[in-house]
């Protein structure tokens, strides 16, 4: 395997003035085969129109840089709660928002939407599944695209479903449309939740045996600041958390997840994006301890 071969990179904006055409730009400029971005801020539902996005001048550049288009992943923004039971309000927005994203993921030719279950906000892990499962059902009976939503693992904090393999896989269960529906593995939400990530084998056979692999579309690679079963959700920097270096780099080369796409959401680092600095460090298998003093 080369390192052209290493499905590796990290988010990047979609900000203007160069929108699409800057995105991949910053992702060469880390040396990425891969990113993910939103398609507009995550904290609200504002969205330009497509037309303004220079979508073909970044879709032109990935193809002169041999990139597949195809693994590049876009992910939902977070003020949407389809699990959410006790607000037809917020149901309905959560709806038309996510079949919205649907369309402009395909707009980019992407084909993946990373989207967070949500939470059950006190009516209980099964009624939120349960809801959740019904939005997903009505927003792809409405949706004519070919994207696939890759339900994200959660670290467990406040009410949030999704944070073990179990709850993933009752939703996908409880959904008609299952082949439009994936996996999104986040080290560090897993490793919050309790899960054993320094196993890598172990918790991919584990994944393999209840959700099956074939359903993992996303790995999102990032260090925890926290300890194993925190339900804290703080990412860190590669090799600077409680996971590790060698870990990570383990998820990076692992022979099962040679397609998968891996992608970076570590912290800024004096206002700098690490990513450039992390990437090569996790091809190359070398963790330079004083990075960070340089950037």
């Amino acid at each position: 395997m080369t390192k052209n071969d290493i499905l590796i990179g990290s988010h990047v904006s979609l900000a203007g003035p160069d929108f699409y055409l800057g995105s991949v730009q910053e992702a060469l400029s880390y040396g990425a085969t891969t990113f993910m971005f939103y398609t507009g801020a995550p904290q609200n539902t504002y969205r330009k129109p497509i037309e303004e996005l220079k979508i073909e001048e970044g879709r032109k550049l990935l193809q002169e840089n041999g990139i597949n288009e195809d693994k590049i992943i876009v992910h939902a923004p977070y003020v949407i709660n389809g699990a959410n039971s006790t607000r037809e309000d917020l149901f309905e927005l959560s709806k038309n928002v996510i079949i919205n994203e649907l369309q402009r993921t395909a707009a980019f030719g992407c084909s993946t939407l990373v989207l967070h279950p949500g939470a059950h906000v006190g009516q209980g892990a099964e009624k939120g599944i349960e809801c959740l499962a019904k939005c997903l059902d009505e927003i792809f009976a409405n949706d004519h695209t070919n994207v696939r939503i890759a339900l994200e693992t959660m670290a467990g904090k406040g009410t949030e479903i999704g944070v073990n393999f179990e709850q993933i896989k009752a939703i996908i269960d409880a959904c008609h449309y299952k082949d439009r529906l994936g996996v999104c593995l986040d080290t560090c939400h897993v490793h919050d939740a309790g899960y054993d990530v320094n196993d890598v084998d172990g918790l991919l056979k584990q994944f393999d045996e209840i959700i099956g692999l074939d359903k993992l579309l996303v790995v999102h690679i990032n260090d925890s600041k926290n300890p194993r079963g925190a339900k804290k959700d703080r990412h860190e920097n590669i090799g600077f958390g409680y996971i590790g270096f060698s870990t990570l780099y383990k998820f990076i080369h692992h022979p099962l997840l040679v397609n998968i796409p891996k992608i970076l959401e570590t912290p800024y680092y004096n206002e700098k994006p690490p990513y450039k600095q992390e990437i090569k460090m996790l091809i190359d298998g070398q963790f330079d301890t004083n990075w960070r003093d340089n950037i």
